[in-house]
């Protein structure tokens, strides 16, 4: 099992809202009405882990060490949504989120396949741990500033605890797996080619509740996210590339081999589909096929 090691690792770390945010060093003309309506929806965004704890819980009821990992993942995860709301509860109370504007955020997702979602909330670890970095350099205000490198660098353990249950995926469902996270990684790794920022809360997932099925989409303001990234963070080619990077470095690492560029996985993904697809083949039958 994972889920004892990850618990001691994460508790060694975990950094407390009183003592480890410098609360003291709130500076009023440093923060901006534009940065704190940001923070308002970064909050709400947050509060989403909970729909998403909830679709890890129903797709993963055979694996009980995944399972009790969510109980960490979801205490972090609701305590990056708390930190904010405190940060506006003391300096900007007239922002802070209604219960309504958080619970709105709450809805079932369509059941899917587990190592597609797993390989999905791998690289929303990468890209979120990213784009706060990127919040701390575009904020002026010092807190704000403290609280956004301090969960980013949650979001980067997050992503390297995901790593690790991908790893031992590939040892239980072997090409299966493989094939899984390499479609997902290359969707993940060619946000330029979208008109969408990629990231789980950015994705339709309830067919019956399209257009208003992604987390973005029920927020108070839906068009937030692409303004913060394209004006506000100016989350540019350069940042973007950072991502891809770090998702292609990753898959090597889970693969045991190098790749360059995207389109290097993309064609370790088809070699993954034909051999699989040969191999169903071969023994007459559907066999194992590749989540799509």
């Amino acid at each position: 099992m994972l889920y004892p090691e990850l618990f001691k690792q994460f508790e060694a770390v975990r950094w407390s809202m009183d003592a480890d945010i410098p609360w003291d060093r709130f500076d009023a003309g440093r923060l901006t009405d534009e940065q704190a309506q940001t923070i308002k929806m970064n909050a709400i965004t947050e509060w989403s882990a909970l729909p998403a704890t909830e679709m890890f819980l129903r797709d993963n009821r055979d694996d009980s060490d995944f399972c009790a990992f969510m109980s960490v993942w979801f205490f972090e995860e609701q305590k990056h949504a708390l930190v904010l709301i405190e940060y506006l509860r003391r300096f900007r109370p007239d922002l802070v989120p209604t219960e309504d504007e958080l619970h709105a955020v709450r809805f079932e997702f369509d059941p899917a396949p587990a190592l597609e979602t797993l390989m999905l909330h791998f690289c929303g670890e990468i890209r979120l741990n990213h784009w706060y970095r990127r919040a701390a350099q575009w904020h002026t205000e010092p807190v704000i500033q403290a609280i956004y490198e301090t969960i980013a660098k949650d979001e980067a353990r997050h992503g390297g605890a995901y790593l690790r249950y991908m790893k031992r995926a590939m040892t239980r469902f072997g090409d299966e797996a493989r094939s899984a996270f390499a479609k997902v990684g290359v969707l993940m790794a060619s946000a330029r080619r979208t008109a969408q920022a990629l990231h789980p809360t950015n994705l339709h997932v309830n067919v019956k509740l399209f257009p208003r099925d992604t987390i973005q989409s029920r927020l108070p303001d839906p068009a937030w996210l692409e303004q913060w990234l394209d004006r506000q963070i100016q989350f540019d080619a350069v940042w973007e590339g950072k991502v891809v990077e770090r998702i292609l470095h990753n898959m090597g690492l889970l693969f045991e081999r190098s790749f360059a560029s995207v389109q290097e996985l993309n064609r370790y993904r088809k070699d993954l589909a034909a051999q699989l697809a040969a191999r169903a083949q071969a023994i007459g039958g559907p066999g194992p096929v590749p989540a799509v």
